[in-house]
């Protein structure tokens, strides 16, 4: 039971980390406000955030929590999140208009941290 709840948390995280980055991506591209900036050192932000949603679908088709593999690739993907979602981002001074996706992310990146936790300990 646990397994399966563990789970089902990671491949929802996994959907809204998704989602956020795929927003992210559009607002890069379109440059509708606040979009991302094109270029942060060290790389440039579009190939990054196509990377990031890569690794997310990964975790997601590998199932997320439910194997080792699954688990790394998850923890991974939540690892490439905080570059955008991060505690960092807090004291952007743009962090009126983008709150919601930061918060969202970090929830997000938690939810993952307690479900590969879970796992790990029913294991």
């Amino acid at each position: 039971m646990q397994t399966t709840s563990s789970n089902s948390l990671s491949h929802a995280a996994l959907g809204v980390l998704i989602v956020l980055q795929v927003v992210m991506l559009c607002a890069l591209f379109t440059q509708t406000v606040p979009h991302p900036p094109l270029a942060v050192a060290p790389f440039a932000l579009g190939p990054f955030l196509g990377a990031s949603i890569a690794v997310a679908v990964a975790a997601f088709l590998l199932g997320a929590a439910n194997s080792r593999l699954g688990m790394g690739v998850t923890i991974l993907a939540a690892i490439l999140a905080l570059i955008s979602f991060g505690p960092q981002k807090w004291i952007d001074p743009a962090i009126a208009q983008i709150w919601p996706a930061v918060l969202l992310g970090e929830i997000a990146v938690g939810a993952i941290i307690l479900s590969c936790v879970t796992r790990l300990r029913s294991a």
